[in-house]
């Protein structure tokens, strides 16, 4: 079973940058995909960023060039650097994982196994 914990979220305004963690435990190894999902209220979940198990990494295009993906395998932590944040980036933000790799498809919700309970990220202009 593999359970994941996002920490990280918080409230800033327009311009500035935050860092969500994602903490994974359980039997989960290199080969599994993870990425970092968000919904606002009143809208879908949207695909953020992805890390497949090769270290390839996409990104939604409204996040490209401010937002960057990582990983430490040592510390078993996924993370999510924000910079230039905008009002639109009000979310809750959701870590997922799933065994494989997913190539084009590593922003699709509907393919990953596991998820996180959610940081909200708040950005006022």
């Amino acid at each position: 079973q593999v359970q994941l914990v996002e920490s990280g979220g918080g409230s800033v305004q327009a311009g500035g940058s935050l860092r969500l963690s994602c903490a994974v435990s359980g039997s989960i190894h290199s080969t599994y995909s993870m990425a970092w999902f968000r919904q606002a209220p009143g809208k879908e979940r949207e695909g953020v960023a992805s890390f497949d198990h090769d270290g390839s990494t996409r990104y939604a295009d409204s996040v490209k060039g401010r937002f960057t993906i990582s990983k430490d395998n040592a510390k078993n932590t996924l993370y999510l650097q924000m910079n230039s944040l905008k009002p639109e980036d009000t979310a809750m933000y959701y870590c997922a994982a799933v065994l494989g790799w997913l190539g084009s498809w590593s922003l699709i919700g509907s393919k990953y196994d596991y998820w996180g309970q959610g940081t909200q990220v708040t950005v006022s202009s």
